[in-house]
Parts: structure tokens; C-alpha cells; sequence
């Protein structure tokens, strides 16, 4: 068996969205699949947990979450408003550490930010608007010394065409539409070649026909360049369709109730019988009891 393969086995398959420990048939117990067989997770969370003060007393966001992502994969933190999703991000991007457990990348414990992890946030106003679409994204390239000013300009207008986005090249912030400047923020941080790309959000603040094409975008990009993503989102239906894996969040503090496979979902899925059970389903693990 490729190692591929032994991936897929391990976290499902489309009839395999449902998998537990216990059969439902009542047959017995499913060994799980050799770990040492498995490819180690790109991205790590151990045991963890985020708090806050406020000058009233402490708030915990979440509670020992742990849970992996793998290289290439497309991972989806989905829960209520209030369940540390975010929270959870920016500790992955090194802004915030964890009060309790740790998160690894390539395992090595995260202790800052870093260019092997890009964010990409729910803001219009996340680009610099003195600096041209060009300018933005060959930013982070020069600021880090990733590239001489010839070879970043090249890896720009690369990825500016990759987005569509090559004719606005010399055009500014102010010029461009909400989802434009989405573009040009996704642009600027696949430049980066990051180990992870993470976003928060990221659709949250466009109207709802910028906000589909931008999720069909995205999945054209990963076709296309296949980067690692964890993305944050509080929709179900855009977890099921731009998620390869989806951790189920509870209320805060939030902790890991499920992981449900949505890889054989796309945007002709939609409508579907297996489609609505999954969206159902999530449905009740985030509002009501979990069916079993």
C-alpha cells in the first residue's frame, strides 16, 4: 500500500465519514490503522488550551484540543462564535502562546511567528494602500530577504496571474472590490511559499456571490499548487465545501467533538442526500446532541 494510500485509509473515505472505534452493527471494535505507517502531521496541536483575563475574571477559549494537520491537506476549525476557532489560528501563526500543550510544526514546537506561516484575515484593509497590488505582494519578499527585488517581482506577477489578478498589477487598494482585494491578500501569502497557509475567515465580510466565487477560487488554486490549509469558519456549508477535514468545535471553551471527512464534497455536491446528511449531522454536533 502507497503511503497515499495508508493516509486515505487512515482518515477515510466517503463511506468511511462516520467511522468510530465501535461499529454500529454492533460487530465489534475496528483496529485502527499501524501509526507507524502513517506520514507524521505537518501541523500539531498537543493538549491545547487558550485563556484570557478580562478585569473581571479569566475566560477559557479552549480546552486540551488536540488534533493534526497533514501536508496538502485542507483542515477546517468550524464552531459558534466565541469557541477559541480563532484563537486556536493565531496560536498556530505564533501570535499567541498557549497557556497549556503546544503546537508543532514539522515537530518543532511553534514559539513565534514566521514565514513558513502565512495569515490571511477577514479585513479589506489588511493591504498597505500605498503600495500598488504589485508592491503588496512582493512585499513580505523583500521585507524577509526571501528574494532579490527581480526575483520577487517574477514570483508576484506570477501569482497575480494565478489569481486573475495580473491586469490590476499596478492599480491600488482603493481601486479594488472587497473579493479583488481578497485576491490580492491570497496572492501575497501563497508568494511566500509557506509551509501553511492560514485564514481566518477569510469570506466572512463579502456578499454571498463574491463569496462563492472566492471559495471556487481558492479550491482552483490548491489544485493547482496544493498548499497546506487551515481555515477557520463558523458556515457549514463552507466547511463541507472547502474543507478536505472538518474539527468540529464545541461551545467555549471549545474542545474537539468530531473530525468529519468532507473530501468528496465540491460545489456539485451541494443538494445532495450525502451532502445535507453530513450538514445534518454537524448541525447536531454543534447545536444538539450527536446522533450515534
Amino acid at each position: 500500500m502507497t503511503t497515499h494510500a495508508i493516509f486515505r485509509h487512515a482518515i477515510g473515505t466517503p463511506m468511511q465519514d462516520l467511522l468510530r472505534a465501535t461499529r454500529e452493527d454492533g460487530a465489534g471494535v475496528v483496529p485502527p490503522p499501524d501509526s507507524s505507517l502513517l506520514p507524521q502531521p505537518l501541523l500539531a496541536f498537543d493538549g491545547v488550551s487558550m485563556q484570557y483575563a478580562t478585569e473581571q475574571h479569566v475566560v477559557r477559549a479552549t480546552h486540551k484540543v488536540s488534533l493534526s494537520v497533514h501536508e496538502a491537506e485542507r483542515y477546517v476549525l468550524l464552531g459558534p462564535s466565541g469557541c477559541g476557532k480563532s484563537t486556536l489560528l493565531k496560536a498556530a501563526a505564533g501570535f499567541i502562546a498557549p497557556t497549556e500543550g503546544e503546537i508543532r510544526l514539522d515537530g518543532q514546537r511553534i514559539i513565534g511567528p514566521g514565514p513558513d506561516r502565512i495569515v490571511v484575515f477577514q479585513e479589506f484593509d489588511q493591504l498597505p494602500p500605498w503600495k500598488t497590488v504589485l508592491g503588496n505582494v512582493m512585499f513580505p519578499l523583500r521585507a524577509t530577504n526571501r528574494l532579490g527585488r527581480h526575483e520577487a517581482e517574477e514570483r508576484a506577477y506570477a501569482v497575480l496571474d494565478q489569481v486573475g489578478l495580473a491586469d490590476f498589477a499596478n492599480a491600488y487598494p482603493h481601486q479594488l472590490s472587497g473579493g479583488m482585494k481578497q485576491r490580492v491578500a491570497i496572492a501575497r501569502a501563497l508568494a511566500m511559499q509557506p509551509r501553511v497557509l492560514l485564514m481566518d475567515e477569510p469570506f466572512a465580510a463579502l456578499d454571498a456571490l463574491t463569496r462563492r466565487r472566492m471559495q471556487e477560487e481558492l479550491l482552483e488554486l490548491w489544485e493547482q499548487v496544493r498548499f497546506t490549509l487551515l481555515f477557520v469558519t463558523h458556515s457549514i456549508e463552507e466547511a463541507l465545501l472547502v474543507g478536505s477535514r472538518i474539527g468540529v468545535l464545541t461551545p467555549r471553551p471549545g474542545r474537539l467533538r468530531a473530525e468529519i471527512n468532507a473530501h468528496a464534497f465540491g460545489f456539485d455536491s451541494q443538494g445532495g442526500a450525502d451532502f445535507q446528511a453530513s450538514a445534518q449531522r454537524i448541525h447536531h454536533l454543534l447545536f444538539g446532541e450527536a446522533q450515534t
